[in-house]
């Protein structure tokens, strides 16, 4: 478990891109998402991208392989959804511990399979886990601003039973991630907690926050500091942000993170905004560029991609960090 600890202080550590991008090129119909065991099954399935690691795990495989093909060191389960409050929406709540399990399994399988090409650079398994789509601290009614979709407690068990399953396939750190409600996620490292107690295990954890918009806050109305503050309780890998924004718009609050934080800093930024079909047009150069401002200003350990960002991006991040030394903290806290 502690390799990562080891790896984080020799080199700025390259995280993978988008697994949703990736898979939109395969362009799978209903039938694909079903595959053989879901044919009768009576709801919808299409959309449900976790689902693919039960149903064409080929597929999940050879994007994790070209992602470490282009440089990644570490890789996310295809698990951003596969809580039971997640998958109440395609009625699979039972599927939820096999999904996350079959998931973190197939990323290990091919982190090993590269660790073996090349044990000078190790690779990693991160256990994606994701905001689920109810949040704690806001109501979804506007006539009822006290009434809350989720607990507290509904969310702590139903990320125990997500992170269960990420360790026992595999997984060699926990990302919880694209956070934009902190309750959320203080709800998620709760569980984390628990299982490690109960376990007596020590698992390293990335927490990854979403700014919003310009505004500088997250989506409960946090700002860069506060957000800080709330998750800093627990010993920590990384903290860091993703999604929402483009590496240019991400920068300044990533200074205000590593100004403030003795933490090390992840960043996974889209690729630029969404353009009106919601699809992202910033190209790996442009990306790069960006991010060469983060690594000249001593601001990441972990850098990757989130919305709209292929190999491509990850290779031309990847080059450009294999030349930087990983930031070294200057913050007091």
């Amino acid at each position: 478990m502690s390799s990562i600890q080891e790896a984080i202080k020799k080199n700025i550590l390259v995280l993978d891109g988008a697994m949703g991008t990736m898979l939109q090129r395969y362009n799978f119909s209903e039938e694909d998402f079903r595959g053989e065991r879901f044919k009768d099954f009576p709801h919808s399935l299409k959309g449900n991208n976790d689902l693919l690691s039960i149903t064409q795990p080929q597929a999940i495989r050879a994007v994790h392989a070209a992602y470490f093909e282009a440089g990644a060191d570490i890789v996310e389960t295809n698990t951003f959804s596969s809580t039971t409050i997640g998958m109440a929406d395609y009625h699979l709540e039972d599927l939820v511990y096999e999904l996350n399990y079959e998931s973190a399994r197939i990323a290990r399988e091919v982190a090993d399979e590269f660790t073996a090409k090349n044990p000078d650079k190790p690779r990693f398994v991160a256990g994606s886990i994701g905001p689920t789509n109810r949040t704690a601290s806001m109501s979804p009614d506007v006539n009822d601003p006290g009434y809350r979709a989720v607990t507290f407690d509904d969310l702590r068990i139903a990320y125990k039973q997500q992170v269960e399953a990420l360790i026992d396939g595999g997984s060699d750190l926990l990302l919880v991630e694209t956070i934009f409600d902190t309750l959320n996620a203080k709800a998620a490292l709760f569980a984390i907690e628990e299982v490690k107690d109960e376990r007596n295990i020590d698992i390293p954890i990335m927490v990854s926050g979403t700014i919003t918009d310009a505004s500088g806050r997250t989506l409960s109305g946090q700002t860069v500091e506060a957000f800080l503050v709330s998750v800093s309780h627990i010993p920590l890998l990384s903290v860091g942000f993703n999604c929402a924004l483009g590496a240019d718009l991400l920068k300044p609050y990533l200074q205000t993170l590593a100004h403030n934080t003795s933490f090390n800093v992840s960043a996974h930024p889209n690729a630029g905004l969404p353009n009106a079909f919601g699809e992202y047009d910033e190209t790996p150069e442009q990306m790069q560029a960006f991010i060469k401002e983060y690594l000249d200003d001593n601001l990441v350990n972990i850098i990757g991609g989130c919305c709209g960002t292929t190999p491509e991006h990850i290779k031309l991040i990847a080059d450009i960090a294999k030349e930087y030394k990983p930031r070294v903290s200057t913050a007091t806290m």
